[in-house]
């Protein structure tokens, strides 16, 4: 967690630096101040990072000496021959486009979206995958 910490700190600095570059020599002053306050937003995260790491115990990513098998294997299970997210996008899609053109579309993603989350979820209740 220290070297996440550190990399968001330098991560700060750069956009600082490069902000503060870019909005005197380009006197585009929204996009300098854009870049300074993702500096600030990125210091927020590193501040995080490095006050949670004073607390905790070292991490394995932070043991020089620790073996790839000390950290946590299992992270969840993602489905790997899933096609529902593709009618998901879709159905974000519909949506997106339905807040643009028409209510009709925008009712039309919503219910594909609906149907898509729910052939998501009970995926592997059904099926050659079944538990």
């Amino acid at each position: 967690m220290k070297y996440s910490g550190y990399l968001f700190a330098a991560g700060a600095v750069f956009f600082g630096i490069v902000g503060t570059v870019y909005a005197i020599w380009s006197r585009d002053w929204i996009g300098g101040t854009a870049l300074i306050f993702t500096g600030f937003m990125t210091a927020l995260i590193a501040f995080y990072l490095l006050y949670t790491a004073k607390r905790l115990d070292n991490r394995p990513e932070d043991d020089m000496m620790a073996n790839q098998d000390e950290a946590a294997p299992d992270y969840g299970f993602f489905s790997p021959q899933s096609w529902w997210p593709l009618p998901m996008g879709a159905s974000a899609m519909l949506i997106a486009f339905g807040l643009i053109f028409a209510t009709w579309l925008l009712i039309a993603g919503i219910l594909f979206l609906m149907i898509s989350i729910i052939g998501l979820v009970f995926e592997y209740y059904r099926g050659d995958f079944a538990h």
